[in-house]
């Protein structure tokens, strides 16, 4: 392997933490570190938070917005110890290796540097992984040239994830980075689900292919939803709907997902706040042909034109149930249209897996929207399927079921926790490495 520089030569002295003695170690002399920094980096922002894996705990949290912007905006929240107050600074921060900088002058004010020897990895979110990536991965010049090479099939989405990447590879080229990818959680479909009905040689070609989204927010409901259950993953079947503005299905058997609504690209699937879910393919050709759209037209219109906003102006669901109250007919068009969709992969899916024990709804719709959880069910006692509505109607951070005692199947609200997935698998990963090279 390469021999990487120290941790002291690897920032410049103004983000450097105060130095930690052996007795003042969260970790001590000897001990493997603890604390995995994640990062998902989008093209104009840069989400992070920092745990510590002894206990799951969350030490800080933010988000630089604008990034390239003359009004950039960093939101830096200390949680560590209880938590602190949020601090918040506005100013122009040039790019994604100022954003970073930036951060880690935050963390290094609360006694978290980047240099800090407890700190076992970087985990970062990349969105796709193709067929190659089925886990997480420590971040070598190959990897880094194959989620590149992936940048057809993610133009929106891996070309920030690489600036993430190579910012923070430059900031601590000593320390492991670790990709956990969007993509791998489904990459266990059979080729019965994961196939497109096209020209096979067209479709390899082109790396043409269902290749889902979501993954981990999948990966940690289905396990969630199982420990819900009082049983391991491998015991249950489940349903996951993580609905936010971006939303996505999938059925999982015994921990392992053998359908999802999103395909080649986050498109497919669900009707979103702004993206279309499934369409007639032929919907494309004649918005070219007949309305002398251009590809990128087309593209923007089902991406950021369409959904709950093309339906009725609003992708919040809190405006559109507001707007429904009040008789707004195309509101509650885009609801039934939702819903709609939504019904028809909870049916799908439950054929597809032949037996559920869970039906789990996750994400900012799915945790918070009960009218959504209670429309989405409605219909289907026969399938075993039933909300309470007593349940249904308390808010909550919590795991919980919703679904009354005489229900075959349980309909669960689980909070979903990326950045806690990302970091687990980021961290389990290192420490096998650690052990592999002992």
């Amino acid at each position: 392997m390469t021999a990487h520089p120290s941790p002291t030569t690897a920032l410049p002295d103004e983000l450097r933490s105060t130095p930690r003695t052996s007795e003042t170690s969260a970790t001590g002399a000897g001990t493997a570190p603890t604390r995995v920094l994640v990062l998902n980096s989008g093209s104009s922002s840069l989400k992070y938070q920092l745990l510590d894996m002894r206990d799951d705990s969350r030490l800080a949290q933010g988000i630089v917005e604008r990034i390239g912007e003359e009004t950039s905006r960093l939101v830096h929240t200390p949680l560590q110890g209880g938590g602190g107050e949020k601090r918040e600074t506005t100013g122009p921060i040039a790019d994604h290796a100022a954003a970073l900088k930036a951060v880690a002058g935050e963390l290094t004010a609360d006694g978290l540097g980047l240099d800090s020897p407890e700190l076992a990895a970087i985990g970062h979110r990349v969105v796709h992984g193709g067929l190659r990536f089925t886990r997480p991965t420590v971040i070598d010049d190959e990897v880094l040239a194959e989620i590149e090479r992936l940048v057809p099939v993610a133009p929106l989405h891996n070309p920030a994830n690489l600036i993430g990447i190579r910012t923070a590879m430059a900031l601590r080229p000593d320390l492991p980075q670790v990709a956990v990818f969007d993509t791998a959680f489904h990459t266990t479909m059979p080729e019965a689900a994961a196939r497109y009905a096209i020209d096979v040689e067209t479709a390899d070609a082109h790396r043409i292919r269902r290749y889902g989204f979501h993954g981990t927010s999948h990966a940690y409901v289905s396990r969630e939803t199982a420990k819900l259950l009082g049983k391991t993953p491998e015991e249950v079947n489940v349903i996951v709907l993580h609905l936010g503005n971006g939303a996505s299905a999938s059925a999982v058997a015994g921990g392992r997902c053998v359908d999802t609504s999103m395909g080649l690209t986050p498109l497919e699937g669900l009707v979103m706040g702004t993206r279309s879910g499934d369409v007639d393919p032929a919907v494309t050709f004649h918005l070219k042909r007949v309305a002398g759209m251009s590809t990128d037209e087309i593209d923007a219109l089902l991406n950021k034109k369409s959904g709950l906003v093309g339906l009725c102006g609003d992708n919040d669901m809190r405006e559109i149930r507001r707007r429904i109250d009040e008789g707004d007919e195309r509101a509650a068009l885009a609801f039934d249209v939702y819903i709609h969709r939504l019904k028809k992969y909870i049916g799908a899916y439950y054929a597809v897996l032949g037996r559920v024990d869970a039906v789990a709804f996750t994400a900012g719709v799915g945790e918070n929207a009960a009218p959504v959880r209670e429309a989405a069910i409605a219909g289907l006692e026969e399938l075993g399927l039933a909300v309470d509505a007593d349940l249904n109607s308390v808010r909550s951070d919590e795991a919980r079921i919703i679904s009354p005692n005489y229900a075959r199947v349980a309909v669960a609200v689980v909070p979903t926790d990326e950045e806690l997935e990302i970091a687990r698998q980021s961290h389990a990963l290192v420490l096998a490495l650690g052990s592999s090279n002992e």
